[in-house]
């Protein structure tokens, strides 16, 4: 499957938000000669109950997991990655100024023309996913990311039900072995891996297909985004 889709970014919250949610998509990119890129806000210090990792500070768990990141990077076909390092778990206690201003240069530094990240309500309600999404949108609509066309969301169930349909899905049985790897490169939190995929042996056919929606896209003749997503 081509997808055409070129100089995209994925903005997300944690490390292996990119893999739950994207790992296909990122690979096949690569694949097609695209060189994707990855922005995390923050390194994720705080997900200790996830893996054998209660013992380490916050600092020394982010250093873990920057470690996990770029091997996961690697199986993915990521060109770059980028931490913004801010606090895992506060990411709404963050100044959102600045916040959005770190989202617009990285975009800008790449030159984005597709960016991707998690839906309004963050997929599963975390406060860090509600915050990113948030930031981002607020990043592609403020005027100061002139390459940007198009914005997607991951789809869930919560947009299905407000009557979205996904703008492309892609099924991951074909690449499951490389999702797999690049799963289990975030080692550190393999306890959440297992109760969303399982073992990452036996194929989770109730996580098949990773799947996105466009939110805004630019429209040339009235030189503004027009929004595709009402929740």
């Amino acid at each position: 499957m081509d997808i055409a889709i070129q100089k995209a970014g994925f903005i997300y919250a944690h490390p292996d938000d990119e893999t739950f949610l994207s790992a296909c998509l990122i690979r096949q990119l690569a694949d097609q000669g695209e060189a994707p890129v990855l922005l995390l806000a923050t390194k994720g210090d705080a997900g200790k109950k996830n893996g054998d990792v209660s013992h380490l500070t916050n600092e020394q768990l982010a250093a873990v997991r920057v470690k996990e990141m770029e091997q996961a990077a690697a199986i993915l076909g990521l060109a770059a990655v980028e931490h913004l390092g801010y606090p895992d778990g506060k990411l709404q206690e963050v100044e959102p100024v600045g916040f959005v201003d770190a989202i617009i240069e990285f975009i800008n530094k790449h030159q984005l023309e597709a960016i991707f990240t998690f839906p309004e309500d963050g997929g599963n309600f975390h406060p860090d996913h509600i915050a990113i999404s948030r930031m981002a949108t607020a990043a592609v609509l403020s005027g100061k990311c002139p390459t940007v066309r198009k914005l997607y969301y991951f789809m869930t169930a919560a947009l299905l039900n407000e009557g979205q349909q996904p703008s492309f899905i892609l099924d991951t049985e074909p690449q499951w072995a490389m999702k797999a790897a690049a799963l289990r490169a975030h080692q550190s939190q393999i306890l959440a891996i297992h109760r969303y995929f399982g073992d990452l042996v036996v194929f989770p056919e109730d996580r098949r297909y990773e799947s996105f929606v466009l939110a805004h896209e630019w429209d040339q003749e009235q030189a503004a985004y027009k929004c595709f997503i009402k929740m």
